[in-house]
């Protein structure tokens, strides 16, 4: 990287830094840069991970991002993008989250693969995804922007850890063995009423495309899926925001369901 380049990565570094220390958003990094690169974003967020793994967190997997042809128009681009899953993010089934802890939460339902073997790409294809995984499980992501109400392009949120905030996996763990993946039926429940409907066909019409989709990108970065890493292959419908009390709950056919709830 070049000087300019390492300069304007750390100053957007420490941008989110402390909105993340005063629970402040900002406004859109692409307005401090307006010619801020995806290449660039993916610099910032990977420093911002190097320093919470020197702090003592742990990477357990990674997220992926605007898979449905819906977001990526929204936002005007033609590809996924990704972000990092750290230990200090997981919550658990059925546990309760604070909204103290948060900016603006939304709620997605996604189908998290849990791997048995490592995926490196550039030429990971599905059928490597499939044989890589060691079992799939219902989950749930929390995503959150510390950009101000979420005006982000792709470079803001590749920047923001593709938006990533937490994520809930389900207890059950199934094998791939009879379930047809792109067929796989996901109801998001608001405080038990129903809110949105998703199927596995709609994330790049297969989640283990995504999943290699992810591979295949990191290799540009010279970064592997690694044995026992979740990867959340994207959200199965729109993402729902929110509030104190509320309840959500994403049933899957196949493979269960999973819960949390806000405070």
């Amino acid at each position: 990287m070049s000087n300019q380049v390492i300069h304007r990565v750390q100053h957007l570094y420490k941008l989110l830094q402390q909105a993340e220390a005063t629970k402040e958003s900002i406004s859109p990094l692409t307005e401090v840069y307006p010619d801020l690169s995806v290449d660039d974003a993916y610099q910032v967020q990977l420093r911002a991970i190097e320093q919470k793994v020197q702090e003592g967190q742990r990477i357990v997997g990674k997220k992926i991002g605007l898979t449905s042809v819906a977001m990526q128009k929204l936002l005007g681009v033609d590809q996924p993008d990704y972000g990092h899953l750290l230990d200090s993010m997981e919550v658990r089934n059925n546990g309760m989250i604070s909204l103290d802890c948060l900016f603006q939460p939304k709620v997605e339902g996604e189908i998290a693969f849990v791997l048995r073997k490592e995926l490196c790409g550039p030429s990971v294809t599905v059928e490597d995804v499939l044989d890589a995984t060691d079992y799939i499980a219902p989950a749930l992501e929390i995503v959150d922007s510390r950009i101000t109400d979420w005006k982000i392009t792709l470079a803001d949120t590749v920047a923001d850890n593709a938006s990533s905030g937490l994520f809930v996996i389900g207890e059950e763990r199934f094998s791939l063995t009879d379930i047809d993946l792109p067929s796989i039926k996901m109801n998001l429940f608001k405080n038990g009423e129903r809110i949105n409907t998703g199927y596995g066909s709609d994330v790049l019409d297969h989640p283990a495309k995504c999943v290699a989709w992810l591979a295949n990108k990191l290799s540009e970065y010279n970064v592997v899926l690694k044995a026992g890493e979740v990867i959340l292959s994207g959200a199965l419908s729109a993402a729902v925001a929110a509030e104190k009390g509320d309840r959500f709950t994403a049933e899957f056919s196949h493979i269960g369901k999973v819960e949390v709830t806000f405070n």
